[in-house]
């Protein structure tokens, strides 16, 4: 998922070679700290020497991705380095635009059938445990070349939201993954794509291949964190399209992977708006979940051009809220967390069920969603 970029703050610079020298002095601790905060270090510079690259076939292959899935509805997945879940506070801003972190794509893998509207991407990028991330957080790409608008100057960073749990696809802590749709734009006069419109960013990564070099930023964000104190705790999730990517991330860490100090027997509660069947995405892994854990997982799918909603238009995700409507009150006044995530274009027509919902309670939407946001329940992250 993309977003508009916002400003990042300090940053610490890792060179990027066969040997990667530390130019700060500040990596030699376990302890790093980055605006008076404290963030352990389980980057493992010093400390986890496992080395994998690019080169190793075995890691990085697309076999590994599909196993992951399955191995998961048997027996949970072991996930290392542990001290990633030492720090109290998230990492923030590791790397700035003036000072990103090289990396390398692992993998690009369209994730949507033939008859989806548009292409999106699944990419694995190797950090190698250097830009940790917390679930919910983004990273900033920029695209290389020059800036038309700023001739001289780079592109502007562009936020994706992190579609992987902080151990990555692979378990290991050096990978992230990204979920992105291909923006191309087509004149609605000719009907003819105009490649010069084309999203400068989206196409970059659907079309990198394994082992390109990406620079990014970050990572940034703290609205979309998961929150953990309650492992009881329920979460309901709505988003529309590549809006999915925390949730993939959220969803891996409460089902899929074997956290020693974090179990969650809660319910999570998904909502994800896409066009049709072949728009899906991670639909398989949702599916194992759904199957393997029916008393912690909801999942329900809006799909705009297969199904009509109660008054006979299309099906949209809000749509789907409003069939669930009181369920959904009563666990919000039961303390659950909410979030959004997906194009800004979908909060209207929610907030706008959601209001209607509420006076047919009786209820204030305002004083709800005051109440909501003070207790922070409510998270959106929209573009």
């Amino acid at each position: 998922m993309s977003h508009s970029a916002v400003s990042q703050a300090a940053a610490v610079s890792v060179s990027v070679g066969n040997e990667r020298s530390l130019r700060r002095s500040v990596f030699k601790n376990s302890s790093l700290s980055f605006n008076t905060k404290s963030w352990s270090s389980s980057l493992a510079l010093n400390q986890y020497k496992t080395t994998t690259t690019i080169r190793d076939a075995k890691r990085y292959s697309n076999t590994t991705l599909c196993m992951s899935v399955q191995q998961a509805s048997s027996s949970k997945v072991s996930v290392s380095p542990i001290e990633l879940e030492h720090p109290s506070e998230p990492p923030l801003n590791l790397y700035k635009p003036k000072d990103s972190y090289t990396a390398k794509i692992v993998s690009v893998e369209r994730v949507v059938g033939p008859k989806a509207p548009g292409e999106t991407c699944h990419i694995v990028i190797d950090h190698d445990g250097n830009l940790p991330y917390w679930e919910g957080q983004s990273y900033g790409v920029i695209p290389p070349g020059e800036n038309p608008k700023k001739p001289g100057a780079p592109h502007n960073v562009r936020l994706y939201s992190i579609a992987s749990t902080r151990y990555g696809d692979f378990f290991d802590g050096k990978t992230a993954s990204l979920c992105v749709r291909r923006a191309v734009y087509y004149d609605p006069e000719t009907g003819k794509e105009d490649p010069s419109k084309n999203g400068v960013c989206s196409n970059f990564l659907c079309d990198s291949k394994p082992g390109d070099k990406i620079q990014i930023t970050g990572p940034s964000g703290k609205v979309m964190l998961l929150p953990e104190k309650d492992p009881n705790a329920t979460h309901i999730m709505i988003a529309t399209g590549t809006g999915v990517a925390p949730y993939r991330g959220y969803l891996r860490r409460l089902f899929m992977e074997d956290v020693p100090n974090y179990k969650f027997n809660g319910l999570a509660w998904l909502f994800l708006g896409v066009a049709n069947t072949d728009s899906l995405l991670y639909d398989d892994e949702f599916s194992k979940y759904l199957k393997d854990h029916p008393d912690n997982f909801r999942f329900d799918k809006a799909l705009s051009r297969e199904e009509k909603n109660k008054k006979g238009g299309k099906m949209y995700v809000q749509d789907k809220i409003e069939e669930y409507s009181d369920e959904i009150f009563k666990l919000l006044d039961n303390g659950a967390h909410i979030y959004f995530c997906g194009l800004k274009g979908m909060m209207p027509g929610i907030q706008d069920t959601l209001k209607r919902v509420a006076e047919e309670r009786g209820e204030s939407w305002d004083a709800k969603l005051s109440q909501l946001r003070k207790n922070k329940q409510w998270h959106v992250e929209v573009y």
